[in-house]
This record gives C-alpha cells, sequence and structure tokens, in this order.
C-alpha cells in the first residue's frame, strides 16, 4: 500500500510534454508585432538610435577636448615652472650681486669711519699733550709763587724767598 501511494506521487511530479498550438492568435498577434515593428521603427526607434550616436559623438568630443585641454595646462605649467625656476635662479643671482656690493660699501664705510676715528683721536692725544706741556711750563715758571703761598699758609706767617 505505501509502495503504491509512492509509486502514484512519483508519476504525478514527472514532468510531462507541453503541447502548443499554433492557431489564428498567433499569426495576429505575429503580424501585429511585424507591423508595429514597421512602423515605428522609422519612427521611434531610428530616431532614437541617432539621438544616441549623436550623445556618444558629444561625449566623446568633448572627452577628447578635455584631454587636449589637460595637456595644454600641463604643458603651460611646467613651461611656468621652468619660467619660475630662471627667474629665481635670477633673482638669487641678483641678491647675491646686491649683497656683495653692499658688504663692499659697508667695509668702505667702516674703514673710513675708523681712520677718521684714529685721526680723531690721534688729534687729541696731541691736543692733550700741547696742553698739558703748556701747563706744565706755567706751572713751574708759577712754582716758586705757589710754594711760598703754600708754605706761608702752613707755617702761618709770610714766607720770603
Amino acid at each position: 500500500m505505501l509502495l503504491a501511494s509512492l509509486d502514484d506521487g512519483l508519476l504525478a511530479a514527472a514532468p510531462q510534454a507541453i503541447s502548443v498550438d499554433f492557431d489564428a492568435t498567433f499569426l495576429v498577434q505575429f503580424v501585429l508585432f511585424a507591423a508595429l515593428t514597421l512602423v515605428l521603427k522609422p519612427l521611434l526607434f531610428d530616431p532614437m538610435l541617432k539621438l544616441f550616436e549623436e550623445r556618444e559623438r558629444r561625449i566623446d568630443g568633448a572627452k577628447m577636448q578635455a584631454r587636449k585641454i589637460d595637456e595644454r595646462s600641463a604643458s603651460a605649467l611646467a613651461k611656468y615652472e621652468t619660467e619660475m625656476a630662471k627667474a629665481r635662479a635670477t633673482a638669487n643671482a641678483e641678491r647675491e650681486k646686491i649683497r656683495a656690493e653692499a658688504v663692499r660699501k659697508e667695509q668702505e664705510i667702516l674703514g673710513t669711519v675708523r681712520a677718521a676715528a684714529a685721526q680723531t683721536l690721534e688729534d687729541g692725544k696731541k691736543s692733550a699733550l700741547a696742553e698739558a706741556e703748556r701747563v706744565r711750563a706755567t706751572l713751574k715758571a708759577q712754582s716758586g709763587a705757589l710754594a711760598r703761598d703754600l708754605a706761608g699758609r702752613v707755617l702761618g706767617r709770610e714766607v720770603q724767598s
């Protein structure tokens, strides 16, 4: 009994052939599909395909133009950087030249000022020595009178020479 029910279940689950009827509805549908395709192709599909092709062509053209612009900008940037490097080198050389000139000028001015200061110092020393000699000569001439005056003050009386 169990075996019989299994056989019935297997038979029921087994695939069966599908039968397809080619009748008039199939032919009507096929004719309508063909007519619709023939009518819609020039009215809808061809313009849409042309539109898609035009869009692709424009996109490719824009991409090509963008590549060309990128290449031009890259070359312009390289040229700019080259020119800037040259300008920097020129500016650095000019700055070093000006700096060397300034150092030379500074040394020249310092030399002049040192020479003037040394001359002024030497003149001051000569002037001081001359003044000291003059004062010594004056003191030597007055030393006797000053000695009498000092002795008179110390002794409390007038001293005569």
